[in-house]
């Protein structure tokens, strides 16, 4: 029962901190919000197409939202639920190569 309940309150937690983070509001994922390093530019250089243009549009809507200092409709935030890591598993990939590659640099 304390599990169940301890579940509850966490996911209740995450989707305040979600939600108060502000780019929801936007219509932007959390993938969307990720510091453009060299590990993250070879990832979208890795992503089909599509997914790369649904992004930017989704960055290039933020910005011309945040210039006219409004928000999207409440129904058009992006929700908990329907934010999906597309980025963040192809980042962990590619900090992986990186890094073994490195080590192999180093070794041989």
């Amino acid at each position: 029962m304390a599990f169940r309940t301890t579940a509850v309150v966490c996911s209740s937690l995450k989707k305040w901190a979600y939600n108060l983070s502000g780019f929801n509001k936007y219509g932007l994922l959390r993938d969307d919000c990720l510091y453009e390093n060299e590990d993250v530019q070879e990832a979208l250089r890795r992503l089909p197409a599509h997914v790369v243009d649904e992004r930017n549009f989704r960055i290039i809507r933020a910005v011309q939202l945040s210039l006219q200092k409004t928000v999207l409709p409440k129904e058009e935030w992006t929700k908990y639920e329907e934010d999906k890591l597309y980025l963040t598993p192809i980042v962990e990939q590619v900090k992986k190569e990186r890094l073994e590659r490195e080590q192999w640099e180093k070794n041989y």
